[in-house]
């Protein structure tokens, strides 16, 4: 897996790549949030890790830009477990918060429920968006039906009707329901 780290004391960085790499990952660093920006537009990294204090732009503010942008799992590590800093966290689409120091154990544990709470918010994201065409589709046939019964057909005759014509025209029910309502 290929991540990234962002952070500005190189000490930390170092050692946060030496243990990386001892699990078997490769890393690219960058010193500042930023950076780390570019870093994920060009690179793509599989997961994100980002220090909270850092110079220019802050690791939540990365986070954030990136989540918008370049959506991917991202852990925040920090020295700080002040109250105010994990409130702001919270509101942000992160997977995880760690505390330096961390142990190897514990960063391979984060990253593995990182990237699965990741795809399992993404596979929801795409369901409830299917949800919601789906239902404006079942919305759209109902009211090009309604438009129908009023010319005097049958709920079935109408919703054959416009079966039918998706059929005839090879297009979606939403799309012949589409036409029914625009009077074509």
């Amino acid at each position: 897996m290929l991540i990234l780290i962002a952070e500005d004391e190189s000490i930390n960085r170092l050692g946060l790549k030496s243990m990386l790499e001892e699990l078997g990952h490769r890393v690219i660093a960058a010193t500042n949030g930023r950076e780390a920006i570019r870093m994920v537009e060009r690179q793509q990294p599989d997961l994100a890790i980002l220090d909270i204090h850092m110079p220019y732009t802050d690791g939540l503010q990365a986070a954030r830009a990136i989540m918008a942008d370049n959506p991917l799992p991202i852990l925040i590590l920090t020295a700080y477990s002040e109250q105010d800093l994990i409130e702001r966290a919270t509101d942000l689409p992160i997977q995880g918060y760690l505390l330096k120091p961390v142990a190897p154990e514990a960063l391979a544990a984060a990253i593995t429920l990182g990237v699965k709470r990741f795809a399992e918010g993404r596979a929801q994201a795409t369901r409830a968006a299917q949800l919601e065409a789906d239902l404006a589709a079942r919305k759209l046939i109902d009211r090009a039906k309604g438009r129908l019964m009023q010319g005097g057909m049958s709920e079935a005759e109408a919703y054959r009707t416009i079966q039918e014509r998706a059929r005839r025209e090879r297009q979606t029910l939403a799309a012949a329901a589409a036409a029914v309502l625009a009077g074509n």
